[in-house]
């Protein structure tokens, strides 16, 4: 379609239903097209088939945590801006190991309220021109 763009991709991964639920409706509200995931597996089974442009991830998750599945799509999909969201007493310490291993990832705390993730968002796209399939990037980490 001639003079209309392409909805920029998000991806959501947390094992909470309704965090998943309300930040797509929010998000797909405001002209994202969103994927959502309850598990770090069912997200790398969604980013083998579209490449999302932002992957938001909740820390804690079963199984394989939101840094471990970081590492994965950053290492697959190096074009996809990665951010981490938690509130659990953990976290400091997985990020601080991740930081020892050479990984630095933006992270925001839990709860988020579902308009300050909006506006965020927002800001990151309007400050991030749309990235070609591979491209490169360094992360960098940021708290709020």
């Amino acid at each position: 379609m001639r003079g209309m763009s392409i909805p920029r991709g998000i991806l959501i991964v947390d094992d909470d239903p309704a965090i998943t639920e309300t930040l797509s409706v929010i998000l797909e509200q405001h002209g994202y097209e969103v994927r959502a995931a309850n598990s770090a597996e069912t997200a790398i089974e969604i980013i083998a088939q579209w490449k999302p442009e932002l992957a938001i991830l909740d820390v804690m998750l079963p199984r394989m945590n939101g840094i471990e599945l970081a590492l994965v799509l950053k290492a697959n999909h190096a074009a996809c801006h990665l951010v981490l969201f938690s509130g659990h007493a953990e976290t400091p310490a997985l990020m601080e190991e991740a930081a020892r291993n050479g990984n630095m990832f933006e992270i925001l705390a839990k709860p988020v309220h579902p308009l300050f993730m909006l506006d965020f968002v927002s800001s990151l796209f309007a400050t991030a021109p749309r990235r070609p399939h591979g491209a490169d990037r360094r992360a960098s980490q940021k708290y709020l």
